[in-house]
């Protein structure tokens, strides 16, 4: 049972659930936005062109109202209201995706630019450089020692 709740404490605080829960939450509020949006500025005008049809209220009585019976009706305004809503949402969420791959390929092409501008690190000397240069400290003692 110990082994069960690690593994799921591990997983709810990994940081790709937070993730996720962020994004379940900053979209819900987007999508309240984007309803606003569809229902007091964009579908006035187009009910206004179609005469001041109002997409909610379009429907078609299936049966009357008998009594203290409501009537059956098919709203089919309100499933044209979602399609509208759907397709804002998506242009909307196109358009987001689309700056944001903009600015990732700025911003990997800069990096790519900053790589290069970097000078390239110099060779590592050969055997026989290292040699000459053993060779050229041990002369050097030797002198030294011979002038004391």
């Amino acid at each position: 049972m110990k082994k069960f709740f690690g593994e799921f404490k591990e997983f709810a605080v990994k940081g790709n659930v937070f993730d996720m829960a962020i994004g379940v939450v900053v979209g819900a509020a987007f999508g309240k936005i984007v309803s606003s949006f569809v229902a007091d500025v964009i579908t006035p005008p187009i009910g206004v062109l179609l005469g001041g049809v109002n997409f909610s209220e379009l429907s078609v009585v299936l049966k009357e109202a008998v009594g203290d019976t409501p009537a059956v009706t098919l709203n089919y305004g309100n499933f044209i209201q979602t399609i509208v809503d759907f397709l804002i949402i998506a242009l909307c969420l196109f358009f987001v995706v689309k700056a944001v791959n903009v600015m990732r390929k700025k911003f990997e092409a800069k990096k790519a630019e900053e790589k290069k501008a970097e000078p390239p690190a110099p060779p590592a000397p050969s055997k026989e450089e290292m040699l000459l240069t053993e060779i050229r400290d041990l002369l050097k003692e030797q002198k030294e020692m011979t002038k004391k």
